[in-house]
């Protein structure tokens, strides 16, 4: 069986994302309410029911604000590591113990035949990771709350199938706006996000042959717009010779409409 998935939600505002093999369903946060969260699922035919179970990358709300709400209702397992379930186990309400799974940092397990690898990022969460998912020799990753994109990260992600990737906001948007500065200084810094041209160089240094669709992931809802983020990026990876369009796509995501089931 190939993978199959869907950025179900991705922006300040709230994160879900949905991947599957055969039976195993698996859904990666869940940052929107319950109600939302299963109105996306239905947008690309998944019944709630049929999940496996939650990954966690991190305990900040727009990644966990219906996470206990779908554990309950569904009879879920939810994964994270320990600091990750130490930091957020007070907002999740009631679980029973034999809902709360430890997945540590730069760990495989396997999951219904689908290899699901955690690694970290630099962001102000407690212990976040995010995660690459292989599966016969195909491989998709999930990367977005990044401060900077390290070496290890790169190499982690390199030779992608599919790259869901964070290009969070337009620097000069952000240094205009109406922010705070402590909250600009945390978004520019290397614990915050990462902007769309950090998001274009690093994906420079990325991209291969293999990698097809680069979904640009966590858009701010004040600091960034789709056209800007997909333009800036595309603009870089043109200078530097890469055949947006034809070899590679770039794909929107938005905070409200998942995107089509796409088949690796």
């Amino acid at each position: 069986m190939t993978l199959q998935f869907s950025v179900l939600a991705s922006g300040s505002t709230g994160n879900a994302f949905y991947i599957e093999s055969g039976e195993e369903k698996i859904l990666v946060d869940a940052g929107l309410s319950g109600k939302k969260i299963e109105g996306l699922l239905d947008q690309v035919q998944v019944n709630p029911h049929d999940l496996s179970r939650i990954l966690v990358t991190h305990e900040h709300s727009d990644h966990i604000k219906g996470l206990g709400i779908m554990a309950r209702r569904y009879n879920l397992p939810i994964y994270a590591n320990e600091k990750t379930w130490q930091a957020m186990e007070g907002q999740l309400g009631k679980l029973s113990v034999d809902q709360k799974f430890h997945f540590n940092m730069e760990e495989v397990k396997d999951f219904g035949g689908i290899d699901v690898e955690s690694f970290a990022v630099s962001h102000d969460a407690a212990d976040p990771m995010f995660y690459t998912f292989h599966k016969d020799g195909k491989k998709i990753s999930l990367v977005t709350d990044l401060g900077y994109v390290s070496e290890r990260i790169k190499k982690t992600v390199e030779n992608s199938d599919a790259l869901i990737f964070e290009s969070n906001h337009d620097v000069s948007m952000l240094r205009m706006g109406r922010y705070p500065w402590n909250i600009k200084r945390r978004i520019l810094g290397d614990s915050g996000h990462v902007s769309n041209e950090d998001c274009a160089l690093a994906l420079c240094d990325i991209l291969d042959d293999q990698t097809k669709r680069v979904y640009l992931a966590h858009l701010s809802q004040d600091n960034n717009m789709k056209d800007l983020a997909r333009m800036s990026v595309e603009d870089v990876l043109k200078e530097r010779g890469f055949e947006v369009g034809s070899r590679i796509e770039l794909h929107d995501t938005d905070p409200a409409q998942a995107t089509p089931l796409y088949k690796v």
